[in-house]
């Protein structure tokens, strides 16, 4: 499974790079208006970070202006992704954009046959978002298995981009289940590392060593 990061934290972002783990980035509007920067700006110095994805999304909901902005965001740097809304200006935005070549990520997906429509127009990402299902009472989880599902059935490439995610329980089904890529908070990438009996295991190793009273250096 790829990681991304859901931040437009340059600091965040490099540090996470540094790990070298990380395999892409997305934002949208709310992170860059958290960011404080200007968008053109600050994902231009995301992109020099990382060398894979950088999602960056358009604001406008009628097909003419999206394109009008995609083409704006393309110009920024070699890796971004076009980020587009679930709708059906947002479709025949990401048709005409992957028919150029250009990555598209299309978001707020909340339904296997949006889905569907996402992978037949061409999308390279579908960013179904989990948390905000289980906010309502829905399975996120069943949302990914069901698209996983669906296009394993047709050979679809488009890759499953696991997103709203709240929990590390989040990551962990999702990759069971088969999703390409997870975006997570920078807090949340944080805490997969964590586990209590590892710190326990390091406290008692720790101990332990200096009873020898020895040193490696």
């Amino acid at each position: 499974m790829k990681f991304f990061v859901d931040t437009a934290d340059v600091n965040e972002i490099r540090t996470l790079n540094d790990l070298g783990m990380l395999d892409g980035v997305t934002t949208n509007p709310s992170l860059i208006a958290k960011a404080g920067r200007d968008i053109k700006e600050v994902t231009k110095e995301i992109c020099d970070i990382v060398s894979g994805p950088v999602s960056a999304e358009v604001t406008a909901l009628d097909h003419e202006t999206m394109m009008k902005e995609a083409d704006v965001l393309a110009k920024i740097a070699d890796n971004i992704a076009i980020k587009v809304p679930l709708t059906f200006d947002g479709l025949k935005t990401c048709k005409a954009l992957t028919d150029n070549g250009q990555m598209v990520n299309v978001t707020l997906c909340f339904s296997a046959t949006q889905a569907l429509l996402a992978a037949k127009a061409g999308a390279t990402f579908i960013s179904p978002f989990i948390g905000r299902l289980d906010d309502m009472g829905i399975n996120g989880m069943e949302l990914i298995g069901e698209i996983r599902t669906i296009y394993d059935n047709y050979g679809f490439e488009t890759e499953i981009l696991a997103a709203s995610i709240r929990t590390i329980n989040h990551v962990k089904e999702a990759a069971m289940i088969g999703a390409d890529v997870s975006t997570v908070p920078p807090s949340t990438l944080h805490a997969l590392v964590k586990h209590p009996l590892t710190d326990k295991g390091l406290d008692a190793f720790t101990a332990d060593w200096k009873k020898t009273g020895q040193s490696i250096l």
